[in-house]
């Protein structure tokens, strides 16, 4: 068999795989993302680049804001009603819960701008009953997906998927006494049915193949309308961008730091000739410097001061480099669309601080929208495995009061004052409670209550 389905690309996966690598990389940090990460100046001298290389370390901003995205977006729990328990607790069917896989998706979605929820049931043969189904747990889940792992999709005349091809990797270990193998596979889903590949020593075969249920190919594409859906670059790579900067910034004044502490050597041009000149006849000439860096010795000549010193940068210049840092974070932030929460901005005028807030609030319903449709297809997919699985009534919070607590709890504390009728105080109320939740933490349904409480005074 041909082994093309192993290298075959979509068009958008292959102009964006740099930069979603790229982006995984950054989110992950650590030494290896260092190593990429970190500019060389053209006047770097190996010596000096390697130590600056180990000493350098790594502000994650990137995965900061994608995980702060999806911490606010879904922090109050959806309401799920008529949903079934059992899935609810282990959705992935590896023990992560709905919200849990969901809070995937949405940090996917927020480092790549395209993300996928896949809807699978176990591989079983004949009509296993009702108890052994559930000893075996055959049942639907869902799991999140990067861009990266579907390579390659074709849509129909209708708008939805004609098929998808998934790459997986399994590293097969069941038995201690042999050696781990790692298997790469590649699963190819359409609207009836579904196959299984797998290269083995560079031949692909096919190990397994199945009937898809479901009547279309179960995959929920999530994608942000107001990037790919524009044929528009992920605002995420600026975020990396910015951050790499603020990296590489970060590591020259660090080194400014240390050669602050142990400094530079000068030496005059009269004592490095005879130096040279005295390393050449002994044969050593390894041992003598000539190269003008950071770290090695710098050579005036003796119409100049040609006093041996130590020299070593001052430290304006470490303090101009890292106030450029902070403004590139306060940048980062408000580009973003975070900038209420990275930078306070206390002169800021009401107007201006309320636009902000907006920005904000607006910011996080769209992808607690978004996050909302998802998770309603899956569902629905769900069902279409097994026609006993309820859809429940799925629904996000889309009320994100990003404000000025203080201000707007004394703002109601002077309006309940006003007198009015029942109607009056009944809207005071209501709006006391939005506040609640933004203090203590309180569920939607616990909201509700408080709500109708106010509803039925008289």
């Amino acid at each position: 068999m041909n082994n093309y389905i192993f290298h075959r690309k979509n068009a958008e996966y292959s102009a964006n795989e740099r930069r979603w690598r790229r982006s995984q990389e950054a989110y992950s940090g650590g030494r290896e993302y260092i190593e990429q990460a970190l500019i060389r100046h053209v006047s770097e001298i190996d010596l000096e680049f390697s130590e600056r290389r180990r000493r350098a370390y790594y502000f994650n901003y990137p995965r900061a804001i994608a995980r702060r995205i999806t911490q606010y977006a879904l922090s109050i729990s959806p309401v799920r009603r008529n949903a079934d328990a059992e899935l609810l607790e282990d959705w992935s069917r590896t023990g992560l819960r709905t919200n849990e896989v969901m809070r995937q998706l949405s940090t996917l979605l927020n480092v790549y701008g395209r993300a996928w929820l896949l809807v699978e049931m176990p591989f079983f043969r004949g009509n296993p009953t009702i108890q052994q189904a559930k000893e075996k747990r055959l049942r639907p889940y869902a799991k999140a997906l990067s861009p990266l792992q579907v390579t390659d999709w074709a849509v129909g005349d209708d708008g939805k998927l004609l098929w998808a091809l998934i790459a997986e990797e399994e590293l097969i270990c069941s038995d201690p006494f042999t050696p781990p193998v790692r298997v790469k596979r590649r699963r190819l889903y359409d609207r009836n049915s579904w196959r299984l590949f797998e290269n083995v020593s560079g031949k692909v075969m096919e190990v397994a193949s199945g009937i898809n249920p479901t009547g279309s190919v179960p995959l929920v594409p999530v994608t942000e309308p107001d990037g790919f859906g524009l044929a528009a670059n992920h605002w995420f790579e600026d975020v990396v961008r910015i951050s790499e900067a603020i990296m590489n910034n970060e590591s020259e004044a660090q080194m400014n730091t240390v050669k602050q502490m142990f400094g530079m050597l000068v030496v005059s041009d009269t004592f490095a000739r005879s130096a040279r000149k005295l390393a050449v006849q002994e044969g050593q000439t390894d041992n003598f410097s000539a190269t003008v860096a950071r770290s090695a010795a710098i050579i005036e000549s003796v119409e100049e001061k040609g006093i041996s010193r130590y020299i070593s940068p001052s430290g304006v210049a470490t303090d101009t480099i890292r106030s450029e840092n902070r403004y590139l974070k306060e940048e980062l932030y408000d580009v973003v669309g975070l900038a209420v929460q990275g930078n306070l901005r206390e002169h800021q005028s009401a107007e201006s601080k309320a636009w902000d807030f907006q920005n904000v609030s607006q910011f996080l319903a769209t992808r607690a929208e978004l996050l909302e449709q998802a998770e309603i297809e899956a569902w629905k997919l769900m069902r279409r495995y097994d026609l006993d699985l309820p859809v429940p009534e799925v629904r996000y919070n889309r009320k994100f009061t990003v404000s000025d607590l203080a201000g707007a709890i004394a703002g109601l504390l002077q309006l309940a004052d006003i007198p009015a009728g029942n109607a009056y105080r009944k809207a005071v109320g209501r709006t006391a409670a939005e506040l609640l939740g933004h203090i203590g933490h309180i569920s939607i349904p616990e909201k509700e209550e408080i709500i109708n409480e106010i509803d039925k005074e008289k």
